[in-house]
């Protein structure tokens, strides 16, 4: 299943951030460190390069990824003109601490009580927009949610006399050009639960991770991950944590969805699904993989001609 996205405000919330485009000095972009590309919403990009406006990419979430795919991250987006890029957790009040001086560099001409700065950030659904709104401000100013797409309406917020925030409701866009785009963004959680099957996810999630981080799977799970593939896993899951059916048979379903919150919250390890080097492989050689479903009715088609 290729996964889409798009729920109608979100296409009210682009046009608003198209008008409010024009009025900003700073795009400040959310990106979450684990998918940094996979997370970054080209319409946001088509956005500020059609207004000429200066990007501060922020890779949230930073102690949850692999701190080397992060630093290749980083080095990747300073190489691109305009942009700068920092790697940090909106949960922490030090890293916050560091936006303004950034965004301040970024728009040298802006940030007095005349000529406030004006930024807008902008990002997916739940890659951490309104904790990083709420850590600025130091009080609760945007909704913060397990769930994505929580805001859904911009609101425009000052920080002190010389700076100016439009926090905008998380974006996604009308179509996900690559499918192992769309499974990584439902791993991380950027994307509403109706519009996934958490099997295939976890499938996918896994066979990731395997020929990477197969040493934190193999601590997490007591599994043994040579010769495994995704199902596998999912399978080695369901076992460790005695997850059963009423006939005795693995709940995979169960399984599935404890190995991606397992995933979501750290508990695996500090993981990275992608990495300036790795993407491009993937997108050129990546093929939808079966469900758990599919692959049981395959076994059973198989053994019904033998």
């Amino acid at each position: 299943m290729s996964i889409q996205w798009f729920p109608g405000h979100m296409n009210a919330a682009r046009k608003k951030a198209a008008e409010s485009m024009e009025k900003t000095d700073l795009v400040i972009e959310v990106l979450d460190a684990r998918v940094p590309q996979a997370s970054a919403n080209p319409m946001i990009e088509q956005l500020r390069l059609f207004r000429q406006r200066p990007c501060l990419k922020i890779l949230n979430k930073a102690d949850l990824a692999d701190p080397v795919a992060t630093r290749a991250w980083l080095d990747f987006y300073n190489s691109q003109k305009g942009v700068h890029a920092v790697a940090l957790s909106c949960k922490k009040p030090s890293d916050v601490l560091k936006v303004p001086g950034l965004a301040m560099k970024l728009a040298p001409h802006r940030g007095t009580a005349l000529k406030p700065l004006r930024m807008m950030i902008m990002g997916i659904p739940n890659v951490g927009k309104s904790t990083l709104m709420n850590a600025l401000l130091k009080k609760r100013v945007a909704a913060v949610g397990d769930e994505p797409a929580v805001t859904k309406t911009q609101q425009r917020l000052y920080l002190g006399n010389n700076m100016v925030l439009i926090d905008t409701p998380g974006m996604m866009w009308p179509k996900i050009a690559y499918p192992s785009d769309g499974l990584m963004l439902a791993a991380s959680h950027a994307i509403g639960v109706n519009a996934i099957m958490e099997d295939e996810v976890a499938i996918f999630l896994a066979d990731i991770l395997l020929p990477r981080y197969a040493a934190l799977l193999a601590a997490r799970y007591a599994m043994q991950p040579e010769g495994m593939d995704g199902v596998n896993v999912i399978e080695a899951v369901a076992k460790k944590r005695a997850f059963r059916l009423k006939g005795g048979e693995p709940d995979y379903e169960k399984a599935a969805h404890t190995f991606l919150q397992d995933y979501r919250s750290g508990a695996i390890g500090r993981i990275s699904l992608e990495t300036p080097q790795t993407r491009p492989i993937l997108l050129a050689n990546f093929q939808l993989p079966p469900s758990l479903g599919e692959q049981a009715e395959s076994v059973d088609e198989d053994d019904e001609t033998e």
